[in-house]
């Protein structure tokens, strides 16, 4: 076992706190952007409070996610639970394009009837749910990169804080007659952003739960390496997937050359870590079959 992975306890547990943190910083802005939203008359607060009230379904849905993801197999569930982290990236990425449709309709309407509100009161609670979010981005950058669960709930993270950079400009010059049209245009921006980043994820996460092939893994590549480094006649029936993000599982025919079957058994473990190394293919299945028809199907798979 690898250094890396002999700390990743440690990192999981760090990790869970500050989603713990984050959940936390998220829940009182959201409480003082609703009483804030309805003492100033500010949409643009109410808003906010909004998709702060998203975030902090995120993240408990990110942090349920890793918890149960880390569940030892089960009878019942053989592979285990990875697939419940990209369950949760499509329903958080989903849940975020639904609030950003949201906002697109307010600030449409905003546009048209722009409304007085009270500046230092909607101020005041904007940049108490600035500061928040920032805290909230900065627990958690780095790791959203981890896996789709965690990018889901950076990127519900990501548009808030653009929000309520966008609530803290409109509330510096709602005094102006101009400054009232700031908000809904610069929220229209952020958006579209957003919505560029929210559909790249939900496409990865589709494509997970279709069963596609990894990103950056092409089978042909594969299957002429392991023929050519192994000497085997040909490696036929490839499938390719991933159970959670970097979790890549295979399944194969391996067909003996002129070495035959016995000598090609001796050598699937060897095969089956190389495939691990270089591959990064944590779980082989791999049926062993002469040229005519004989076969043999073992299940070299590591412990899980």
């Amino acid at each position: 076992m690898s250094e890396p992975h002999a700390h990743r306890p440690n990192n999981n547990r760090a990790l869970d706190r500050r989603l713990v943190a984050a959940i936390g910083l998220n829940g009182l802005t959201v409480a003082a952007e609703v009483i804030g939203g309805f003492m100033s008359g500010s949409l643009a607060l109410l808003s906010d409070a909004l998709h702060n009230f998203t975030d902090v379904a995120a993240l408990i849905l990110a942090l349920a996610a890793r918890i149960v993801a880390r569940r030892r197999p089960s009878l019942r569930h053989t592979f285990g639970f990875h697939r419940l982290e990209i369950i949760a990236a499509f329903v958080n990425g989903a849940t975020l394009l639904v609030v950003a449709t949201l906002v697109v309709h307010e600030a449409i309407l905003r546009l048209f009837s722009p409304q007085p509100i009270n500046q230092n009161v909607m101020l005041a609670v904007a940049l108490i749910g600035l500061a928040a979010n920032l805290l909230s981005v900065v627990l958690l950058h780095h790791h959203d990169a981890e896996d789709l669960n965690m990018r889901a709930a950076f990127l519900h993270l990501l548009q808030d804080t653009l929000s309520s950079v966008i609530v803290v400009l409109a509330a510096l010059f709602a005094h102006k007659m101009w400054g009232r049209y700031l908000d809904p245009l610069a929220s229209l921006v952020v958006i579209s952003l957003i919505f560029w980043g929210t559909y790249q994820l939900i496409r990865r996460a589709l494509h997970i739960l279709m069963q596609g092939t990894p990103p950056g893994l092409a089978i042909d590549e594969l299957r002429a390496d392991i023929v050519n480094r192994f000497g085997i006649e040909d490696m036929r029936h490839i499938h390719v997937w991933e159970l959670g993000t970097g979790y890549h599982v295979l399944t194969a025919h391996l067909v003996a050359g002129p070495q035959g079957i016995m000598a090609l058994l001796e050598r699937v473990p060897e095969i089956r870590e190389y495939l691990r190394r270089e591959w990064h293919i944590e779980h082989a299945t791999l049926e062993i079959e002469s040229v005519p028809s004989e076969s043999c199907s073992l299940d070299y798979s590591p412990q899980v």
